[in-house]
């Protein structure tokens, strides 16, 4: 913070960040108070939320007991082209106007950064973004002010000085050294949440074979089954059967949620995303965007899962639009005055019905429409998206007689112990799963003995197999491969990735 005299103008300096997807960009807050007609405004493209600042610092200076100055106030966001939205302009608004009022030291927070909401009484409220917030602040060698309630969120920041007053009142009253803010304590990590446990799948085998490869991999997956096969259930038993994640990881995950807004009390989760957004969803409450550009679910599901059940009931836009994530990892949101990209490094798991009434091909039950039910129903979905899915699979009805059989033996603890291997594996060639195998890497790790290329070879021909299609075969093959502990890709391995290749679209 910086406060200068010329004349009768007193100018005040007070730093403080705007969010572009997961970047913060520096801003300058300055604050003039002039002679002239009373007034206060705020320049330098904000958005309502900025503008409406003004009231809320009004109403907050006055629950202090202070008065606004009879003068002309102005506030300008440095810098005046880049566009500022949210609500955590407030606090650093605030202080400007109190060091150009001489009320607090304009010297004294040279080195923090300020951001939170302000309530009408003056206590400081939570706003999106701390997390973000706390780790440019760590860049810049520099300390953070924000809400007492998401001290413990900016503590993840490793190294950063954190003030995190329960209102403006006590904030001034640390800066005055009548009162001392305590230094938040670094937020907990979550404990995993309970999950549906494989024990609970009767039958399946060969939808439970897919699943497993597919945690292994890191691989998309597609069950496609009649109503109560249980793909629903099978979805929600992954959680449980993927590895945890780093701490590095956590940390890109928490980076997503803060500027979400979905981060409670700076707990961190070591498990990954797990996110089943309803077949009404947009496009943007899918991919990310809307008026103040926030991430949409792919983004909250990086480094974790995507679950779209029903998928032929998205609309075909929407689902088009998962084909850049899926093939980059990321999304690109642009807009006229914006440009924001989110991580979306997500593995989707999908499910549907073989045809709108869900019985095509059941001897039980007679499709009246058939097969034209079940082209209508499967052409909703592109060829191009299909084309990301590595595992496509059948999930077959579940009769009376498999419900009572017993719970099998093997569980979803079982199943992890061989997916934590796996992805070992793949750690030790360099990538987080096999699903990121490619160029170089990809033929050093995954090329078939002989026996397999030709195999591979044939089925390319005979499936009319793209270029995407035939590099997603050689890394399923590969993960196959990993957890039968093999060190080649071989024919068998080939032959197992071929038999999940495309079940629809043919």
């Amino acid at each position: 913070m910086h406060r200068g005299n010329w004349g009768s103008f007193v100018v005040a300096l007070v730093q403080t960040v705007a969010y572009l997807g997961l970047e913060a960009r520096k801003v300058e807050v300055q604050c003039q108070v002039a002679p002239g007609l009373p007034r206060f405004s705020i320049v330098g493209l904000p958005d309502k939320a900025v503008s409406e600042s003004r009231e809320r610092v009004q109403a907050a200076l006055s629950a202090m007991g202070l008065a606004m100055p009879p003068k002309r106030i102005t506030i300008n966001l440095s810098p005046a082209d880049l566009p500022k939205d949210g609500s955590h302009f407030d606090l650093p608004i605030a202080l400007a106007l109190l060091a150009a009022m001489g009320v607090t030291d304009a010297e004294q927070l040279g080195d923090w950064i300020a951001v939170g909401e302000l309530s009408l009484d003056g206590r400081v409220v939570a706003s999106p973004g701390v997390l973000i917030a706390a780790l440019h602040a760590s860049s810049e060698e520099c300390g953070l002010i924000c809400p007492v309630s998401q001290g413990a969120e900016a503590k993840w920041a490793s190294g950063v000085p954190v003030l995190a007053p329960r209102d403006l009142s006590s904030l001034l009253g640390h800066l005055k050294g009548t009162q001392v803010l305590a230094e938040p304590e670094r937020g907990e990590v979550e404990e995993a949440p309970a999950v549906t446990d494989l024990k609970q799948v009767k039958g399946q085998e060969t939808a439970k074979r897919a699943l497993e490869i597919a945690a292994a991999g890191g691989h998309n997956l597609l069950m496609i089954g009649p109503p109560g096969s249980g793909k629903s259930l099978l979805a929600s038993c992954l959680p449980g059967i993927l590895p945890e994640l780093s701490p590095s990881e956590a940390l890109e995950v928490s980076m997503v949620q803060s500027v979400a807004g979905l981060l409670e009390a700076g707990r961190i989760s070591r498990s990954r995303p797990f996110r089943a957004p309803h077949h009404s969803a947009s496009m943007a409450a899918l991919t990310g965007g809307g008026l103040k550009v926030r991430p949409g679910e792919v983004s909250l599901a990086h480094l974790g899962v995507l679950f779209l059940d029903e998928l032929p009931e998205f609309q075909r836009p929407v689902l088009d639009s998962l084909r850049q994530p899926l093939e980059t990892g990321q999304v690109d949101v642009a807009r006229a005055n914006a440009h924001v990209t989110f991580p979306a490094q997500v593995q989707l798991i999908a499910a549907m019905n073989p045809c709108r009434c869900g019985y095509a091909g059941d001897p039980a039950q007679n499709c009246n429409r058939y097969p034209r039910c079940v082209g209508d129903y499967q052409g909703r979905l592109s060829g191009p998206l299909l084309d990301r899915i590595d595992l496509h699979v059948e999930v077959a009805a579940v009769s009376a007689m498999d419900m009572a059989l017993p719970p099998p033996t093997e569980g979803s603890e079982d199943v992890a112990r061989r997916v934590a291997h796996a992805r070992r594996q793949s750690q030790a060639r360099g990538v987080r799963s096999n699903s990121e195998l490619e160029g170089d890497s990809l033929e050093a790790h995954a090329s078939p003995d002989d026996e397999g290329r030709a195999l591979l070879m044939r089925a390319a021909e005979k499936l009319r197999l793209s270029a995407r299609s035939y590099t997603r075969m050689l890394r399923v093959a590969r993960t196959i491969a990993d957890l039968s502990g093999a060190e080649q890709v071989g024919r068998v391995h080939i032959a197992e990735a071929l038999s999940y290749r495309q079940t629809i679209g043919r």
